[in-house]
Formats: C-alpha cells, structure tokens, sequence
C-alpha cells in the first residue's frame, strides 16, 4: 500500500478516511529536521553548508515511516501546499535517505490540495509531481537568513545591553514600529478646539442636530475655534440670529463587500471581534483546515475558485433570494506587495453549512468559522444602498451656517450578514462625515429652524492609537514586512523575550525594547529599516518563483552584515550606553518650560541625569550625584513638573510625613518622606499584583507602610506571627516557617485560628518529604521499551512524565489524561538524551539488573555497585565532587576547543529565541 505523508495525526485521520485501505497515511508530526541551536550550523565560509540534525522526538515518526516502506516503495508527500509545507517534504525525503530507507526503486512524488475534502484529495492523488526546488531553496534562504541573523546579532546585543534576549531580521523591525509608535505618543502633545452643535425644530416640530460650519461668513477650520471664550461668542452669534434652511441635497450611495479572507485580514478581523491574538486565530484555523471545513490559511490570496464562487451564489440565492445576488461573480485581485505563491483565499469548503450545522464545539473555532463563512458569502453578495441627504442652514446676512447630514439604508445587501469592524483612528474632524449618522427628518429650502439649545463642546486633539495585534499586522502587510506563516510567531517572539507587553489589548513596549531599537537603530540602522526588509523579502520571493539563486542572495547579504558585527565588537558598555542616551535625549530630556536645564537633577539640584540600566536589564534615569543623591524615574520623559514620570503623586500626609506614590525601575509603589542624607531609604512598600496605581489613596497606602501586620502570640510557644507581602506575594510567618496567602487581602484581614492553620500546613507539608510517602502516579502508562514503568505525576510546576530517574514535563496545554505510552516514551528518551552519557544511569532497567549484584567481581557488575554507593556518598563531599565536575569541563573543554568557541554560552540562545520564519 503506497505510503502518504502529512504534517499531523488529525490531518492524516481525516485523509485516510477519504483515502480508504489502499493508503496507509502517517505522520511527521511537523518538521522532523531543523538546525542545531548553536553557532556554526550555517557555515558562510563553505557556501553557506548547513548541519540538519533530526529531532529526538521525530526519530519513532521516521522509523515508522521507513517500516512502511519496506512493504511497499511507493512515498507520497501530501504537506501543506506552501513554501514551509515544501519544505517538511524535503526534509523527510532527505532524512529518509539517510536512514536509507529510500532506495532507487522508491518512488517518491509530491501532491498538494488547498482544502481537505474527499473531492480534492482524490483530484490532487491523480495528479503528483516532484518537490518544488525553488520553494525549497526560498526556505533554505529565510533559514539561513534569520540564523545568522540571530546567532551573530544577539551575542552582540548580549554583551553591549545587560538584559536583551535576542533579535531577528523581522522580529527587530517590527519592534521598532512599536516603539517608534510609543515615542510618537509620548511625544505627542494635546491641541484645544471646540465646536459648536445647535439642536434645531422644523416646522413640524421635528428636532434634529446641526453643527456651526461657517462663522462671520468664513468657513470655520478646526483650530479656529481655540478656546471657550473664541466658543462662547460663536454661541452668541448664532443665538442672535433667525436660521432656515437653504439647500437639501440627497444623493444616492452604496457601499460594496469586503473580498474574502486572506492571513492578515483573518488575524485582524478575529482581533477586532473577538479579542483574539494572532496565535490563537490560527490555531483555530489550523484545526478547522485539519477537519476538512475550511481551505488552506496561510495565503496572501484573496480569489477564490470558480466552483467555490458558484456554490457561494447557490448558497445567498437559498438562504437570502435572488434580491441578494449581484447579476454577475464578484472578482477580487491581489493588493499585497508581494503575493506568496498564489493561493486561494480562505473560505468554508462547503458554502451551504453554517458554524451551527457542523456543530463545533470549541469556542474559538465556531467564532473563527462563523467569521469565515459570513465573509465569504459577503464577499459574493450586492452592494448596500443608501441615501445620504445633506442640509445647511444659514442666517439672512450670511454670518452663521451650520450643516446636518445623516443617511438611511435603502437596502442591506451584504450588510444583512457581515460588516467589516474597524481599527482605532485618531479623532475625526468636526466636520467629518459619519456614515451610521440618524435619518434627518424631512425638510425643504426655505423652511424656518427654531432654536432649542446651542451647545459650545470642548475637544482635545488625541495621540496616534497603540498598535494591537490587528493594527501591527495590518502595518507589517503594508510594509512588505513579513509573510503569512510568521506574522503570529513574531507578535509571540517579541511579547515572549518581555520586549513588549499587552494591557487591554494593547501592546506597549518595556525599557528593554526600547534599548534594543535604540541600539540597533544607531548600530545596525540598515538592517531595521523597513525598506530594507521589504527588498530583502522581494529577494527571498524572487527565490521562490525561481529568479534568482539563494546563494547569491545570502553572500550579498552577508558581506555587509559580518562587517557591521565586526564593526561593534570592539565597543564597550558605557560607550554604547552614552550613545544611545545621546540619540534618545531629545526624547528623554526635553525642554523646560522655564528654559533650565533639562539634564538637572530637580532633587539635589547638582548632579546631572543620565540613563543606568539595573541588573535585570531594565533601564532608568538617574542622578550622577549618588550615592549622596538618589533621585530616580522611569525611563522616558518626565512629567509635566519635570520630577517624575506620570502617575506619580502626593497621596496626602501622616504625621506630618508625605506619603507618596512613585513608579520606580520595578513598578510603582508607596514612600513615607523624602529621600535626605540622614535617611536615604525612607520607607517604601511596592504595590501588590493586582493592585492599580490608579486606585491608590492614602488608606491604602498607609495599611502597605504598616507591613508586616501582628497577627497575635502563637497558642504553643508565644512566638509572634506576622502577616506580610514578599517577593512571592502574601504571606504569614511564624519563626522561620513561611506560609504563602492565597489573597492580598488576607494579610490584612487574617485572625489567628486562620493563620495557625495555614501555618500547620505549610509544616505538615514540609515535614513530609522526610517522613510521607511517595506521591502517586497520575496514571500509569506502562512499560518502557527498555524496561521500567512510565507514569504521569502530579509535580508542583504542573504534571509530568516519569520513567526511572528521568522526569520530562509535558508540554504546555496538554492534558495527563490524553497523553499515550508513545507520547510519553518520546519526552523522556528526548530529556534523557539531553543529558548524554548520564541517560544510561537513569533507567530504572539498569539500576534493577540482579547481574549487577550476583557478579560483583565483573567490571560490569562493579561498575554497578558502585554508583549507589557514589551517589550516597556525593552528598557527604560536595566540594570534591565540584571539582571533579569541574575537572572533567575543563577536560572537555581542552579536548574540543573548536566546538567549545563555536557553541553558544547563553541558554537563551535556543533556536526559537533568534530564529523567526
């Protein structure tokens, strides 16, 4: 039976289904190869060579595989139909190989389908042909691209800026616009206006709202109407005067679909409904891809197929009637830069069932293909007709003019069962046309307007919006940043490093983000440029569509980036730090309003500031007069007083103390008085988690100063329990015991019999590794391969995998009670492999031998004995095992001296750290 291969199980459950007996359909699991996360796997002295090394938990997927072959030579590679889905089928082909498990007379063939239907799959089957080179060379290139990228450019950001993790060709990019976006916030700096709204009676004694457009017979802008009083004497003139109308104008309008889904608009648009991120919409999507209800969903394509276009008319003509069919298909064609191999759009597979007729049951799927099927039907609908009218109003000697305008839907067309959301935007004009205004009531030129109330409003100009997930891959699309399968791994990547948060939605960026943009932006300016990275991409599709070698593309490149690296190698900390607070001066020292020195510490009112960065890579502004003065804000610009950052305040006073609340290098908190030379730690106590600086009053703050809290005498011995706030959050103490509070409000809150109860458990808890029994198993998997029970246990961290010696966690989101024997064998041969040669010790099957103890005298059964007695032994001498560990590094280290320079010291150094497509 010939042998398909797709990326996971729930794809290849659904194939084998529509494929039948005659098929055996495995596995991958994904890619089964990629680079070793250390330097030197991309090799630009040898022609870019590139070391592969196969996944320890791909090695049973691969072994499969090759079993299947040995019955019937016949592979047919069925991944995803785009460049990475390409790329997995070479991988397999190439490991294959090497296992030999691919022989001359195994043929090999590649199909692809856009959606996993019985139609599609039988049609793609009759179909096949070879792996795709240039899409594979395109991968080999992105590969090879965000490798050295990452594995040059972060040791350098590693040394030079205490803190940052890591940067990437795209991930560096795109924090810049997030940052650069942030600056132009902070910089931003609000405007006055105001406008002026009459509320208006026609003859019929129908009330509706005009604005002043028009005023001493000039046409008002927006700024010229400064202040209340410029306001209050356009209030005057127009109460002063008799007003009617002087033209209608109605004017027909219609508003037409949106095209279907592609990538982007699919991860927009589930942002802007939903709240979801871009991970999350297309773990969904994937899902309902693997199931057979949706196309493909990684694609910048937005046409659809002819058939598919046939049957969404079928479905709107069924569903809606024949009023909702435009006379011919709609035909939508590509805006984005660059296209990625031409796919379909994203759509239902079968028009005619809606979210509730497949009755899916997880949320986000069913809210995901609800979005889908409503958008495409839209996409094929008639346009929605309007009317929109237009009235002015005027005084006789032409001195005052307001305008109201408004619509009504003639009819809904698309309307009925989509409509585009929106992003946020900068406040419109005044006098912007707002689309979902009310219908005005009917009126002609002529008619008198009688006056019921003229309100003057006041409005402030508002700063550019933060980017959210939807709006930043919007951005990243229009720049030409960027490529379907990586904008969610980049939105990820840049939260997941702590260069970026997300509060309600919104992503700002934290002190270490806005130091990695500034140091690279003045170090490595070209390779954050967005025109840059864009042509970069133009290369890469060039690639693809097999116009250019990737080879070339990469020696280009790397030529003038190994330069920039050696460019800043020798630079040193405190030049670079120097650096960067000159370029962000502008922005972290701005001019006063008195025209003193910005620089000036407001404390001490000597020493200058200038920025430091803390151990923990976060950076702050300071005094250079410390330790004498230890005047401190968070890094950006100072507030309107000049002294702190905003938020900053005066809570009030307690005998005689101010009592204030501060944001400091790691977060806000509260202080009693004032920093002095006497007392330069006053009191202070940081805000809980969970407490908003916004919500702090003196109350609070003085029950934080008060920490820690006297319960009372323990009833045993006497001894105090104190109730408090740590590092690990709330608490009770009682002599050396700690015992953790599940609420902040208990410490305040908390009686004795509480705590002594907390207390009593936290000992029992503790007392219990010398003298309880073991935890128990979760489940029991079975027997190991090579011996010994496999379980899942319960651990303080989360459930684990547990065969001898070897605890391997299981991966985030995955449940004990799904995890099979094969899965967990996986886990815990990978952890034990990780470990080299200590993985033989581990297992339990080794340590049980009766060999070992019935022949003592063997070298194998010595060998035996003695690692108990070792082991027992390791605690009683620590120090003399540390140098024998450390002995034996050193010996290492001196036996392969090239592989030890070549391999990267950090353990942040990983390849999803740097690595991004």
């Amino acid at each position: 039976m010939p042998v398909v291969v797709v990326e996971s199980p729930a794809k290849a459950k659904t194939i084998n289904g529509y494929l039948g007996p005659d098929y055996i359909v495995l596995a991958s699991f994904g890619h089964v190869r990629d680079l070793p996360a250390k330097d030197g796997s991309v090799d630009p002295d040898h022609d870019f060579a590139m070391e592969w090394e196969v996944a320890p938990e791909s090695r049973k997927h691969l072994k499969a595989i090759a079993d299947a072959l040995k019955d019937d030579p016949n592979l047919i590679l069925a991944t995803d139909p785009d460049r990475e889905g390409e790329a997995i089928s070479w991988h397999l082909t190439e490991a294959l190989r090497d296992r030999k498990a691919i022989k001359a007379a195994t043929q090999v063939s590649r199909v692809t389908f856009n959606a996993i239907t019985k139609t599609a799959v039988a049609e793609a089957m009759k179909h096949p042909r070879q792996v795709d080179a240039p899409l594979v060379d395109a991968y080999l290139a992105r590969r090879a691209l965000d490798y050295l990228v990452g594995f040059n450019l972060s040791p350098v950001l590693w040394r030079k800026l205490p803190g940052a993790k890591s940067a990437g060709r795209v991930q560096s990019v795109c924090l810049r616009l997030i940052v650069e976006r942030e600056m132009e916030i902070e910089a931003f700096r609000a405007q006055e206006y105001w406008t002026v709204e009459a509320v208006l009676k026609t003859p019929r004694g129908r009330e509706f709202a005009a604005r002043l457009v028009s005023l001493g017979g000039k046409r008002l802008d927006k700024f010229d109407l400064k202040t209340a009083a410029d306001a209050e004497l356009a209030v005057a003139a127009v109460n002063h005067r008799d007003l009617s109308v002087t033209s209608v104008e109605a004017k027909p309008a219609s508003r037409h679909p949106s095209a279907p889904f592609m990538t982007s608009t699919l991860q927009q648009e589930a942002s802007r409904k939903f709240g979801l991120g871009a991970k999350a919409t297309m773990s969904a999507a994937q899902r309902l891809y693997e199931a057979g209800h949706i196309t493909y969903m990684r694609t910048d394509g937005i046409d659809m197929a002819p058939e598919a276009v046939m049957a969404a008319r079928d479905a709107i003509k069924d569903r809606f009637g024949a009023d909702y069919l435009p006379k011919s298909p709609r035909m939508y064609k590509n805006k984005a830069k660059n296209a990625q191999e031409a796919h379909e759009c994203i759509r239902p597979t079968d028009m005619s069932r809606d979210a509730a007729s497949l009755r899916i049951t997880d949320a986000d799927q069913r809210r995901i293909y609800d979005l889908i099927w409503k958008r495409t039907l839209a996409s094929q609908m008639s346009e929605a007709r309007f009317e929109r009218t237009t009235v002015e109003i005027g005084s006789a000697d032409g001195q005052v003019g307001l305008r109201a305008s408004g619509q009504v839907v003639l009819f809904d067309g698309f309307m009925r069962v989509y409509t585009e959301g929106r992003d946020d935007v900068a406040a419109p004009a005044p006098d912007a046309e707002d689309e979902d205004d009310a219908r005005l009531p009917q009126m002609a030129a002529g008619d008198r307007t009688d006056k019921v109330g003229v309100t003057p409003d006041q409005h402030f100009t508002q700063p550019p919006p933060r980017y959210t997930e939807a709006t930043l891959v919007k951005r990243m699309e229009e720049l030409g940043i960027g490529r379907p399968s990586t904008y969610a791994s980049i939105v990820t990547t840049i939260q997941d490093r702590e260069y970026v948060r997300k509060e309600n939605g919104r992503l700002i960026p934290e002190d270490k983000g806005r130091l990695v943009t500034a140091f690279l932006s003045n170090y490595f300016r070209r390779y954050v440029e967005y025109d840059f990275t864009a042509g970069l991409e133009d290369q890469l599709d060039g690639i693809s569509a097999g116009e250019a070698d990737y080879k070339d593309v990469l020696a280009r490149f790397w030529r003038d980036f190994s330069a920039a690296i050696a460019e800043t190698s020798e630079l040193r900390i405190g030049e670079v730090l120097d650096k960067i607070d000159e370029v962000l001066a502008p922005h972290l020292y701005p001019p006063r309003a008195d025209g003193g020195d910005p620089r000036l510490c407001p404390t001490c009112g000597k020493g200058r500031l200038s920025m430091r960065t803390a151990r923990t890579g976060g950076a702050f502004i300071g005094c250079s007069n410390y330790p004498e003065c230890r005047f401190t804000r968070p890094f950006g610009p100072p507030s309107e007083d000049g002294e702190a950052a905003s938020g900053e305040r005066l809570l009030g006073h307690d005998n005689g103390d101010p009592i204030h609340l501060k944001d400091g290098r790691f977060g806000p908190y509260v202080q009693r008085g004032e920093a002095t030379t006497e007392t330069p730690k006053p009191p202070r106590a940081s805000l809980p988690k969970g407490w908003a600086a916004q919500d702090m009053d003196l109350e609070k703050a003085l029950r934080l100063l008060a920490l820690p809290r006297l319960v009372g005498s323990h009833p045993e011995d006497g001894q105090p329990i104190e109730a408090s706030i740590g590092r690990f959050g709330p608490y009770v103490k009682h002599g050396s015991t700690y015992a953790n509070l599940p609420d902040v409000a208990e410490v305040f809150e908390i009686g004795m019999n509480r705590a002594v109860e907390v207390l009593a458990q936290k000992a029992a808890g503790r007392g219990a590794g010398r003298g309880r029994a073991a935890a128990q198993p979760l489940r029991a998997l079975g027997e190991h391969p090579a011996g010994g029970e496999v379980s899942v246990m319960p651990g303080r961290f989360g459930p684990y995998v547990k065969w001898g010696k070897v605890n391997a966690t299981l991966p985030k989101g995955t449940e004990p009670e799904t995890v099979t024997l094969d899965e967990a064998v996986a886990l815990v041969d990978a952890k034990a492999g990780s470990k080299g040669g200590r993985a033989k010790a581990a297992k339990p099957k080794a340590a049980a031998k009766p060999k070992a103890e019935a022949k003592p005298k063997t070298a194998a059964g010595s060998k035996a004995v003695a690692k108990p007695k070792a082991a027992a032994k390791a605690p009683a001498k620590p120090k003399a095992a540390k140098l024998k560990a450390e002995a034996t590094a050193t010996k290492a280290k001196a036996a392969k001296p090239k592989a030890s320079a070549r391999t990267t010291a950090d353990p942040e150094a990983s390849a999803g750290d740097v690595l991004e497509d």
